[in-house]
């Protein structure tokens, strides 16, 4: 099966605060978006591999991955408007393949069997994505009501997102709706059945200052190992 993963790392991260788009942070002496990389190249270096990044950084990655001696092969595509339009983009570049990976860049630390565990998935059945059940109590606020939701029929959706390449492409020929959350969404909106599989909890997308500090913790201790 050839494989292509998209990584998402089209977003200008204001939530992190700063200038610097929250996949160029460092994280233990790399930027995050490096660290995703690294992961899908160590789990299947015939894998090719595509960046959506926003086309102002694009020069500014090209001088990271020199600096730091990234040889990881890689093909780099604009970002777009909003997500749909960056997966759009670099689903533009993808050329002959069987199964299509969507991940975002800010998630470094989604581990070799979850992805391993989706394309298994989306392989057998079409379409595969990441999640981890809900834990916290649910309410649901209706106007100036609410009320409590069992969060046993709820699941938190993570990436990676793996699909039949001719479904992904026929899908993202829709015009874009503003409900079009992730790949997913998009895929589940031109009809077809997604498959969930079980994610792994520190698979966090590193969005805010908070979330920086448990990922090097993470990091940290996966190193002492």
């Amino acid at each position: 099966m050839k494989r292509t993963v998209i990584i998402v790392a089209g977003g200008k991260g204001v939530r992190m605060g700063g200038e610097l788009p929250k996949q160029f942070i460092p994280l233990l002496g790399k930027p995050i978006l490096m660290h995703t990389l690294e992961v899908f190249h160590h789990w299947d270096s015939s894998a090719r591999l595509a960046l959506v990044i926003p086309k102002t950084h694009q020069s500014y990655w090209d001088m990271l991955c020199r600096e730091l001696n990234c040889v990881i092969p890689h093909r780099t595509v604009d970002g777009g408007e909003t997500r749909f339009h960056s997966v759009q983009n670099g689903l533009r570049e993808v050329g002959d393949c069987d199964l299509i990976c969507v991940h975002d860049g800010v998630r470094p630390m989604v581990s070799p069997e979850v992805i391993e565990n989706c394309f298994r998935t989306a392989e057998e059945k079409g379409a595969a994505m990441a999640v981890i059940p809900v834990v916290d109590a649910l309410r649901e606020k209706i106007g100036d009501q609410n009320k409590s939701i069992d969060r046993r029929n709820f699941y938190i959706g993570q990436t990676p997102q793996v699909f039949y390449c001719d479904w992904l492409l026929e899908a993202y020929k829709q015009p874009y709706q503003p409900c079009f959350f992730d790949e997913a969404t998009v895929v589940e909106y031109f009809g077809k059945k997604i498959h969930l599989i079980e994610g792994n909890t520190e698979n966090i997308k590193i969005t805010n200052p908070f979330d920086l500090i448990v990922a090097e913790k993470i990091m940290e201790n996966r190193r002492l190992r």
